[in-house]
């Protein structure tokens, strides 16, 4: 977001107004503006400080906990590798790996052209079919490094289409 726009300033009052009566609203106004915008820089969570009266320390812990919130814009697609016990032994650190190489970024990073985030997650529940890694909820089942280039030049080549 950089510099918030007016129109964003206002959109992001409007939702912390939404929930002035709740006793609890941080979750549900974070939510609301990760959907929104994709992300919760520290610019607006210092509007949402100023809006609830919550310090910015308080939300920020908030944002930085929970692993569905992000500070940083995330990509179009979302890769999440499994590193769980089943995955981690059937080679999920060695496809994680290979999704940052050809990525050219690390877990938690999203590419340079911003399409994708790879994430490493601890345990997606797939351990039958480990390695598992999901793309925007899409579940990929037994991958295996060599497959890792063709499943991110899919998604390439929906974006040229």
């Amino acid at each position: 977001m950089g510099r918030i726009q007016p129109e964003a300033k206002a959109k992001i009052e409007a939702i912390c107004d939404k929930y002035l009566n709740e006793p609890t609203p941080l979750m549900l106004i974070l939510s609301d503006i990760q959907t929104e915008f994709g992300y919760i820089p520290l610019e607006v969570q210092e509007i949402v400080s100023e809006k609830t009266d919550i310090p910015v320390s308080e939300i920020y812990g908030v944002v930085t906990f929970y692993s569905f919130f992000s500070l940083q814009p995330k990509g179009k697609y979302i890769i999440g590798v499994c590193l769980g016990t089943a995955c981690y032994v059937k080679g999920g650190q060695n496809v994680l790996d290979k999704f940052c190489q050809e990525l050219g970024t690390k877990p938690g990073g999203t590419s340079e052209d911003g399409l994708f985030t790879i994430d490493a997650l601890r345990c997606i529940g797939a351990c039958a079919i480990a390695p598992a890694c999901t793309i925007n909820g899409e579940v990929y089942s037994r991958v295996k490094v060599n497959e890792v280039p063709k499943i991110i030049k899919k998604y390439r080549d929906m974006e040229a289409l």
